[in-house]
């Protein structure tokens, strides 16, 4: 807690396009912390988990920031950085790695699923990306940590660090809560709506991208995997029209017995085409914004900048105490 102040910390990676689910199940839910320090953190080391295009990523990384700012965080309020720039990051989760357990960091669902997309390149990194992870967060003396539910196992981790070294070294970190908003907690595929919604999906009509065009957002939406039922509600079997429900709960902020009251009369088609129109709408904005952002790479560089030079300054006080406790001279 800085001066009384709760911490919030959180991170995306710039590996791909962001789809509504990081949208819905995080970014949008960023600026809901106005008495918070909050500290937003585009997660470049991260992300070459996976070998990266170095001009991809570069770019990537300049988008990720301005889809930050344009989903409504204020650089002048939030601490906005890219992960890199602060070398903290990097030093405290080599420290954390031997405080993290070799049968903990094989249990995590991600580094399987992972390996298994990615199965030529198993790197250790991949393995001890959790412990990275809680670096990030524990840098900070993070209070709370808006995820999505699919990194919730993660945050138990760091969580299980932050418990370990502080009984080892006495009082060092904070241990973090999660934040995991009730709706958009995890956005499904389109396609497949058993798994989550990924943006390395190879099926296009999968994903809905933050920066897909209304055309393509509305077609994606009407090629939406349902069932063979008429009605508009929940149930075993009906998992793409739950998906659906979720994100028009989300956008609309409408309960699953009001959306289920206002399509009673609907059919799929139509369902649909609203579920498509309300998403639209909730990115119009951000699209635009975003489009206005990058043209102006002069001011991203700025935020970057200034982002890191304030979180590299909360850094410097956490290392300081972690080296002392270690008996790092």
């Amino acid at each position: 807690m800085l001066n009384d102040q709760k911490v919030v910390f959180s991170g995306v990676q710039p590996s791909g396009n962001l789809t509504i689910g990081n949208y819905l199940g995080a970014m949008r839910n960023f600026s809901a912390f106005p008495d918070h320090k909050c500290f937003y953190c585009v997660v470049d080391l991260h992300a070459i988990t996976v070998r990266q295009v170095p001009a991809d990523l570069r770019r990537r990384t300049y988008e990720t920031l301005a889809l930050y700012i344009a989903s409504g965080l204020d650089p002048e309020k939030n601490v906005l950085f890219v992960q890199s720039h602060v070398p903290a990051h990097a030093e405290l989760g080599w420290i954390l790695d031997c405080y993290t357990m070799f049968g903990e960091l094989s249990r995590m669902t991600q580094f399987k699923d992972k390996s298994a997309h990615h199965a030529d390149n198993i790197n250790a990194g991949l393995f001890t990306y959790p412990s990275l992870m809680a670096a990030d967060i524990l840098l900070y003396q993070t209070d709370i940590v808006p995820v999505g539910i699919d990194q919730k196992q993660h945050l138990e981790l760091a969580r299980n660090i932050a418990a370990r070294f502080n009984g080892v070294h006495g009082e060092t970190f904070v241990v973090p809560e999660p934040y995991i908003p009730e709706t958009g907690m995890k956005i499904m595929s389109l396609a497949e709506p058993t798994a989550k919604m990924s943006k390395s999906d190879p099926n296009p009509n999968a994903v809905v991208y933050i920066l897909d065009d209304p055309d393509t957002i509305m077609r994606k939406f009407r090629r939406a995997v349902t069932d063979s039922d008429c009605t508009i509600c929940r149930g075993e079997g009906k998992e793409g029209i739950a998906n659906l429900m979720t994100i028009y709960s989300c956008c609309t902020g409408k309960s699953d017995e009001e959306i289920t009251a206002e399509f009673s009369s609907a059919g799929y088609g139509k369902f649909k085409e609203a579920v498509g129109e309300v998403v639209i709408e909730a990115l119009r904005p951000v699209r635009q914004e975003w489009t206005r952002l990058m043209a102006d790479k002069a001011y991203l560089e700025q935020v970057m900048k200034s982002g890191a030079e304030q979180a590299a300054y909360y850094a410097r006080k956490t290392m300081s105490k972690v080296r002392r406790k270690l008996g790092f001279v």
